[in-house]
């Protein structure tokens, strides 16, 4: 059997890998960075298109720029712009008819040559779709077909051999962001919309999940009457296990808030708590959270005031609910 050869038997020359790594960052970043001097009437035009579409934004491109142009279709349609990406060389195969009259085509193609996406544009163009192309080469075929051109030129790419796409890629990626997001705030796409396009995961659960969801209730929740013995706000915590007690007036309104920090400061003051009413240990005017806000707030909350309950409370200011941080939790909004 032969040996493989182990990463120590072929050291790295460590300083020469930083120096280079360093430098295709330099090259990459400084691409980007002069894209922003090049946006123009150009792309307001190109903005303007993708917000007057009445079907859908096609993203194409071959090879490394398709694999780009699928990431802009996803930022689009992740961010109020429905989009789809066709790769040309299916699209001369049929996926054509994946295009109508009222869509957007974005072309990506650094040289703006490439065979299959040529193939197809005159056939997009005869669809009577508008076209937008995104190129570092303005006297392409492509640049030639297309109604609005986006110059996404790089002085030059990271590979050393200037060959492999790097810092055009970059660059195009780039700009394609800058569409989307432009796109995005013309259309006052807001947090409650991104949810609806993020639904699962993580970042759905935080933008979707609210304190009604998750917060106690009924018999669950922790709450003794103003004027009650401090003894039984003790018991009250005991029993729903949430490290604190609500205090609240006849009408369920929360006059103060009992938790087992104040528990712990009454007995270091050797407080009886038979004798001792509620009112004089517990902290008033807590702070809350009405049901209605995201359980996304209820965590910025309780980080800010490093607390791990709040009482949930009305318009009213009366109480319907509570919340302890392993309720977050189990909600996997933390």
């Amino acid at each position: 059997m032969i040996a493989t050869p182990s990463t120590t038997d072929q050291p790295v020359a460590s300083d020469g890998a930083l120096a280079l790594a360093r430098e295709v960052l330099e090259i990459e970043a400084a691409a980007v960075a002069a894209l922003a001097s090049r946006l123009d009437a150009r792309f307001l035009a190109a903005l303007g298109m993708i917000l007057e579409c009445r079907g859908r934004v096609v993203v194409t491109g071959v090879g490394k720029s398709g694999q780009i142009g699928r990431k802009i279709a996803s930022t689009l349609a992740s961010t109020g712009t429905p989009a789809f990406f066709v790769h040309p060389g299916e699209a001369i195969h049929g996926d054509l008819g994946m295009i109508a009259h009222d869509d957007v085509v974005i072309a990506i193609s650094y040289s703006g040559e490439s065979d299959e996406l040529t193939t197809i544009l005159p056939l997009v163009k005869r669809l009577g779709a508008r076209l937008i192309a995104l190129t570092g080469n303005p006297a392409s075929t492509l640049a030639t077909l297309a109604d609005v051109v986006l110059d996404a030129g790089v002085e030059k790419e990271a590979c050393p051999l200037n060959l492999a796409p790097t810092a055009s890629t970059t660059a195009a990626l780039a700009l394609g962001d800058a569409l989307a997001i432009a796109a995005l705030d013309a259309r006052g796409f807001g947090h409650e919309d991104f949810a609806r396009s993020h639904p699962g995961g993580a970042l759905g659960r935080r933008l979707l999940t609210h304190v009604r969801d998750v917060m106690r209730t009924g018999d669950d929740i922790p709450a003794v009457a103003e004027g009650a013995a401090l003894a039984e706000a003790v018991l009250e915590i005991s029993r729903k296990r949430m490290g604190m007690t609500a205090v609240v007036d006849p009408t369920r309104r929360i006059v103060g808030i009992f938790t087992d920090g104040d528990l712990r400061r009454s007995l270091e003051r050797g407080t009886d708590v038979h004798a001792t009413r509620v009112d004089a240990a517990m902290t008033r005017n807590p702070r809350s959270i009405h049901p209605e806000a995201l359980a996304a707030e209820a965590v910025e909350l309780m980080e800010k005031y490093k607390t791990t309950q709040l009482p949930v409370v009305d318009g009213d200011g009366r109480l319907v609910g509570a919340l302890n941080i392993h309720d977050l939790f189990r909600a996997k909004v933390l």
